[in-house]
């Protein structure tokens, strides 16, 4: 089984006896320790507008990691696409998988929160073809051997080559962020990795790994479990109340995330924001409580096809990163 990591940092509000950076700082030295501790990569995922210093260059984080490290994989979940130029991300992409000896994943998607896509003025109606055309340019660029021109509905390019080429061939992994079964497909029919969310039930990350498979198998693909990548939040907790007190933390967490997603009319239908409400649902989602608890759970993913772990420790608890490693993690390393 492989156990990555997922999550990112926060910077300091800006003032004359504050280090903006410092959270940032912090959080790379927790990724060099992880890599030393066995983990398998890091996901960073990217936000913007909520005020509260969430990571927003996220490729110019991974550069940094990627200077420290030698052997942890370097990930997006997710970069979103509908605000991206295709190009240049295809050019950032690139330059990070060369200096990093092959080693980017991008996870993309195609974005959910209503704040940000009305902070960028683009209307979130249009994120669907965005990303079509997006990821097609991406691909196009990473693996033309000749100049070309591209005149689409939100991108025009004329004769460009895109430059550097990629260590991995033909590119970099392509990890999709999908919920729907609809979508869920399209990543399969796409050739594509899925990243599944750290806040659906344990049956539904089952269904959502089956309908990928059938959908591979359909198509005379091969399904391999690793191809699938699924978020959880962790806690290591010494006692009863330890686990309650971050299941309190994490129910506010969720209730801040649907407040700062939804539109004004709280419509949006997101997979990921489908979630139940309830603190019993909330647990079942959640890697919290002792080791013994924490192993039990994970072998209730693997039970419905997980292999691959992208763990959140909700900060940059060395701590807690060391107890997973030396408690948890050596059960599932066969």
């Amino acid at each position: 089984m492989r156990i990555g990591l997922f999550g990112g940092a926060t910077a300091n509000a800006n003032g004359p006896d504050v280090d903006s950076g410092q959270n940032y700082k912090d959080f790379i030295e927790y990724i060099v320790e992880a890599e030393a501790l066995g983990f398998y990569s890091t996901f960073s995922a990217e936000h913007h507008f909520t005020g509260r210093g969430q990571v927003s260059a996220t490729l110019s984080l991974l550069t940094w990691i990627g200077a420290r490290t030698t052997t942890i994989r370097l990930g997006t979940a997710v970069l979103v696409l509908p605000w991206h130029n295709p190009v240049l991300v295809a050019e950032q992409v690139a330059t990070i998988d060369l200096l990093s000896g092959g080693r980017v994943d991008l996870g993309v998607g195609k974005g959910y929160r209503q704040n940000e896509f009305r902070g960028f003025c683009i209307p979130q109606a249009e994120a669907d073809a965005r990303f079509d055309e997006a990821i097609e340019l991406m691909i196009k660029s990473w693996t033309s051997k000749e100049r070309f021109s591209h005149h689409g509905s939100y991108w025009h390019f004329d004769d460009i080559v895109v430059e550097p080429p990629t260590t991995q061939i033909p590119h970099s992994p392509l990890w999709i962020g999908a919920g729907s079964e609809a979508s869920i497909r399209g990543v399969a029919r796409r050739g594509c990795k899925l990243l599944l969310d750290q806040f659906c039930s344990i049956q539904t990350v089952g269904e959502r790994i089956n309908w990928y498979r059938d959908e591979l198998e359909r198509l005379g693909k091969p399904f391999n479990p690793m191809d699938v990548g699924v978020a959880r939040a962790f806690f290591v907790a010494s006692s009863a109340e330890e686990k309650e007190m971050a299941l309190d933390r994490r129910m506010k967490s969720q209730s801040a995330l649907k407040k700062v997603s939804q539109d004004g009319n709280g419509t949006n239908k997101a997979s990921i924001l489908t979630f139940a409400d309830t603190r019993e649902a909330s647990e079942e989602a959640t890697l919290f409580g002792s080791p013994d608890d924490i192993m039990e759970k994970i072998q209730q993913l693997r039970n419905v096809g997980v292999e691959y772990l992208l763990v959140n420790g909700g900060g940059t608890d060395r701590e807690q990163l060391r107890s997973l490693a030396r408690n948890v993690m050596p059960a599932f390393s066969a």
